[in-house]
């Protein structure tokens, strides 16, 4: 199927006009209305830019039917939403796809959305009557049309967005199933209507008829080991639930089962994975910013951490570009254990300094001219944190350097962990910059 565009003004060379982009993949094809210059040509004449709530109202339901759908039909991936005013993208099983664009067309110059909801109609599964209490059986060909095994996964999917267990068994030709809702989830959205609106428990309390179809027992456990159980009690309790976690990230992350939380805290925990396309020759790497780009970019990647756990708007290492000489030889130290990244060391050479006794309040000394490396940030995974791995680091600079460890300098201000560093290195006084 070739890509189209569909004008929807008379000038199709004006860069103002409206225009439907139809584009086939292999689960699907993208109907999508381009308003990107139309909206910005009416808001320079004042108009609104926004659509028209019905306008809106209309397509987002097309839009989650239409993707229902395709994820019904088997699409194992995810979708990217977009809702306008700039651009409106529907995502379309095959044969309704002239469909889509008719009444794309009539909803954005004749304002008609009767063909919207005609199509979100056309789509529209029964999901709420196949997730009605009871046991059942479905059939292939008459109340679903896609393998079974596909079809228990999608059903699963909508039934926990609707807080319901679904136990469930696909066979060669249907699916059985047992909708019900646990305690849990039911008082979740007992306690927080507004959250769920129009919820209803459907589940609670309803009792299987008699004559109902037994499920076949397929030869293992015994087909219902909580028959007769008591259900689990709940008591509300004042448990942390909000807030910043130690690594940076907000406890709210881990809300709805977010993976994007627990695989930052792993690598906040115990490093970041050495990719394997860089052979480390041995445990620490000093990094330039004439290094090749693959250690620069996992420089990039280290640098993160820190800059997430302790809020900085800006990451200590931005070298992403060509290869450049810098004036204050800047350089990281990337320490790894275990295949992981587990320190690093931002450092540059600089030749003003001030001589302070680590006392919060009291005054620096006489500015001095001498050149030193100076620590710009450290920062070390938290397994190995009070190990001795910071002063490794600074140990690893300052012989590098040729000097002391006492003589190297600190960028200020010191954070708390920075300065408890500084002092275990140099307990009398130490360089800062």
């Amino acid at each position: 199927m070739a890509e189209r565009t569909i004008f929807l003004d008379p000038d199709r060379h004006d860069p103002r006009s409206r225009k439907i982009h139809v584009r086939a993949y292999r689960w699907f094809t993208t109907v999508g209305l381009d308003r990107d210059a139309y909206v910005d040509a009416t808001t320079s004449r004042g108009g609104a830019s926004e659509l028209p709530t019905a306008y809106s109202d209309a397509f987002n339901r097309a839009q989650n039917s239409s993707t229902d759908r395709i994820w019904y039909d088997g699409y194992p991936g995810s979708f990217f939403w977009s809702s306008g005013p700039r651009w409106l993208t529907l995502y379309v099983p095959f044969p309704y796809i002239e469909t889509a664009i008719k009444a794309l067309r009539v909803a954005e110059l004749d304002h008609d959305y009767s063909g919207l909801h005609a199509f979100a109609d056309r789509l529209a599964l029964p999901i709420d009557d196949w997730l009605a209490p009871g046991e059942r059986e479905l059939t292939r060909g008459t109340d679903f049309t896609p393998p079974p095994g596909t079809f228990l996964r999608f059903l699963r999917g909508k039934a926990k967005e609707r807080g319901v267990r679904l136990n469930g068994r696909a066979t060669p030709g249907s699916v059985w199933i047992r909708p019900t809702l646990p305690s849990a989830e039911k008082q979740k959205r007992e306690r927080d209507p507004d959250r769920y609106p129009g919820w209803a428990d459907r589940w609670t309390g309803y009792l299987d008829p008699d004559d109902r179809p037994r499920r076949p027992w397929v030869g293992t456990r015994s087909n219902d080991l909580s028959h007769g159980a008591l259900p689990v009690q709940f008591r509300p309790f004042a448990t942390r639930t909000d807030g910043d976690c130690p690594c940076g990230m907000s406890l709210r992350d881990l809300e709805n089962g977010s993976k994007g939380h627990a695989i930052h805290h792993a690598a906040w925990t115990f490093g970041i994975r050495a990719p394997k396309n860089l052979e480390w020759w041995d445990d620490l790497a000093v990094v330039t910013t004439q290094s090749p780009i693959a250690w620069r970019k996992l420089t990039y990647q280290v640098a993160r951490m820190p800059q997430r756990e302790n809020q900085y708007d800006f990451n200590s290492w931005s070298h992403l570009s060509e290869p450049m000489q810098t004036a204050s030889n800047v350089r990281a130290y990337l320490l790894q254990a275990n295949g992981y990244v587990i320190g690093y060391l931002a450092a540059q050479d600089i030749n003003q300094h001030h001589r302070w006794n680590l006392i919060e309040g009291s005054q620096h000394g006489e500015q001095d001219n001498t050149l030193r490396p100076c620590v710009d940030l450290i920062w070390v995974a938290d397994f190995y944190r009070r190990q001795g791995v910071g002063a490794t680091l600074v140990q690893a600079l300052a012989d590098d350097f040729g000097c002391q460890v006492t003589d190297v300098s600190w960028s200020s201000p010191l954070s708390d962990a920075g300065r408890r560093l500084a002092r275990r290195i140099s307990p009398e006084a130490i360089w800062i910059s």
